[in-house]
């Protein structure tokens, strides 16, 4: 294919040979992107193909009013939001069946097997403090965030993918540095005590 235009409608009349270049193309930075949200690989490889399931689905609603690449992320973004919305879910269930004396071991073997392989931090337990502190901040500050600092997206970029100003982007930007080393410094200072 030699253009975006044609890679889409090569999709929209359900080539495999355009899928497969668009998926070549495309499974790194989805995988990244989801392992930004969620830390754990195989989730994350999970989701992944979650996401190509959808492109694959939906891809002849697609009007070209973006990137190609603009919507795949959108996708891989919402996905991702949504199994992060899911487990929040199933925790809550899981507090609850505990306090009637069910075992919840699912939510444990999640903690456990914490996993991600582009963490240089110097131990598995700060790289969770970390993730985990960014899964507190607000979901636009965190989306924000994680495209910029973990998937190293332009402040452009990121206004295609979220469909806002690089004023709006700065700003959330801004609020999530300072809110993630209020509360990172706060954590580490309770540590000591």
């Amino acid at each position: 294919m030699k253009d975006e235009k044609q890679l889409i409608e090569a999709l929209q009349s359900g080539s495999e040979k355009a899928f497969r270049m668009l998926v070549d193309d495309f499974q790194e930075k989805v995988l990244n992107t989801c392992l930004g949200f969620l830390p754990n690989v195989q989730d994350a490889e999970d989701l992944t193909q979650e996401v190509f399931v959808e492109v694959f689905r939906s891809v002849g609603k697609f009007r070209g009013e973006a990137k190609l690449s603009t919507w795949v992320y959108r996708i891989a973004v919402t996905k991702s939001l949504e199994k992060i919305r899911s487990r929040k879910r199933h925790k809550r269930m899981a507090f609850f069946q505990s306090l009637i004396g069910l075992e919840d071991k699912q939510a444990k073997a999640i903690e456990d097997n914490f996993n991600h392989p582009g963490v240089q931090l110097e131990n598995k337990e700060r790289a969770k403090v970390l993730f985990q502190t960014i899964g507190e901040l607000p979901k636009n500050q965190r989306i924000a965030f994680t495209l910029h600092k973990v998937e190293g997206m332009n402040h452009k970029e990121i206004c295609e993918i979220m469909e806002l100003s690089v004023s709006a982007i700065e700003s959330l930007l801004f609020r999530a540095k300072r809110n993630l080393k209020k509360q990172l410094f706060d954590y580490y200072k309770n540590q000591m005590i």
